[in-house]
């Protein structure tokens, strides 16, 4: 299924959440400039390759690693993407749900939740996967912490989605909450299936970074969204009828 729009305006216009758009559309045309060779290059030195976090601490570093290389592609990798389906589908996924989230946050509190949710999605999937040397990037995990926190505050939502029937297309409104809780049972069963193989990232997904950014959001949004005005809550019910 593949999210089209939802049926909750915002208050406000989202600021962070275009620029965050904005920022992820400009590096990946950056990248599209690069040699091949160039962008191997680029992906090593920016995205997180979970090897180094525990090598850092080992007796055989040796300086091999420096904290730099740890700390900064926890930021930047999650502005870099591999390919347009990758980057379609994540911008999609922000631009329909991060609205919203950012409308009950506050611009401010709304860009360090989406950060450190993206740094948390990454440590997770550096946990599962501690010998990868494979680079893991884009803004999935920071985006499924905005699932997270969607799913918490506007559970009742309803979400228009292209459902693809052999060669044709259907549109359908459902529940957000079904549709985010179909989506990340997809990842937790993908996720879960890689744990038998040789590396986490099967497939070339890092699942278990949509898993632990999806679950931080949920955690977090309690400490970062705003309450909401009763009149603002009997506006969302009249809106929805």
């Amino acid at each position: 299924m593949i999210p089209i729009r939802d049926d909750i305006p915002s208050s406000r216009i989202p600021f962070i959440n275009i620029g965050l758009i904005v920022i992820n559309v400009v590096v990946f045309i950056f990248e599209l400039t690069l040699t091949e060779r160039q962008l191997r290059v680029f992906f090593y030195q920016f995205a997180v390759q979970p090897y180094e976090y525990f090598l850092y601490f080992s007796p055989l570093n040796r300086g091999r690693v420096d904290w730099t290389d740890l700390v900064v592609p926890l930021l930047t990798s999650m502005f870099l993407h591999g390919g347009w389906l990758h980057i379609i589908g994540n911008m999609l996924y922000l631009w329909i749900f991060g609205d919203n989230v950012e409308d009950r946050m506050g611009h401010v509190r709304y860009l360090v939740f989406y950060i450190l949710c993206g740094i948390l999605a990454s440590g997770a999937h550096i946990v599962s996967d501690p010998t990868s040397h494979i680079p893991s990037l884009g803004a999935s995990g920071a985006i499924a912490g905005v699932l997270g926190a969607y799913i918490c505050l506007y559970p009742h939502a309803r979400v228009l989605v292209l459902v693809p029937v052999l060669l044709f297309f259907f549109t359908v409104e459902v529940p957000a909450w079904i549709f985010l809780g179909i989506w990340i049972f997809q990842n937790f069963a993908s996720g879960v299936a890689t744990l038998s193989v040789e590396t986490a990232q099967g497939g070339g997904t890092a699942w278990w970074a949509h898993i632990g950014g999806f679950v931080v959001g949920a955690i977090l949004v309690w400490a970062f969204a705003r309450r909401v005005p009763p009149r603002r809550v009997v506006y969302y019910a009249d809106w929805d009828d």
